[in-house]
């Protein structure tokens, strides 16, 4: 059996994470490993847990999702970061790109747009809109 994409899902939005959480728990090949509310916690579990991919909010309190992008990508290259976001041209979506994520996914795009992301950095490639 193939080995399952490991997520973890970092938004200060409890309603989006369980409906995440939730909805990964559907898809065959990917396991939610963990949750983080704020940038800061997500550097932080991405060192326990270190998850093949993490869908990252921008807007985020204590630290905002392209500063943890950068610290995720320079100490953990390998963890593929898809930043989640209302926002498709935005600054600080930009920041985050050029901080190491290697994927984007607009909040109101659909749910297999989203799975399409995940599968497709955690292959190696970059998927940005």
């Amino acid at each position: 059996m193939k080995k399952k994409i490991r997520i973890l899902i970092a938004d200060d939005h409890a309603f989006l994470r369980m409906g995440l959480t939730s909805y990964l728990a559907s898809v065959a090949d990917m396991d939610c490993v963990g949750e983080a509310t704020n940038g800061k916690s997500a550097v932080e579990l991405a060192r326990k847990l270190k998850p093949d991919v993490i869908i990252m909010d921008l807007m985020m309190p204590e630290m905002n999702g392209a500063e943890a992008t950068r610290l995720i990508h320079n100490e953990l290259p390998d963890i593929k970061i898809v930043i989640l976001t209302t926002y498709g041209t935005s600054r600080e979506l930009s920041q985050a790109i050029a901080n190491g994520a290697t994927g984007a996914v607009l909040k109101d795009a659909e749910m297999g747009s989203l799975i399409e992301t995940i599968r497709t950095v955690a292959a190696g490639s970059t998927a940005l809109p």
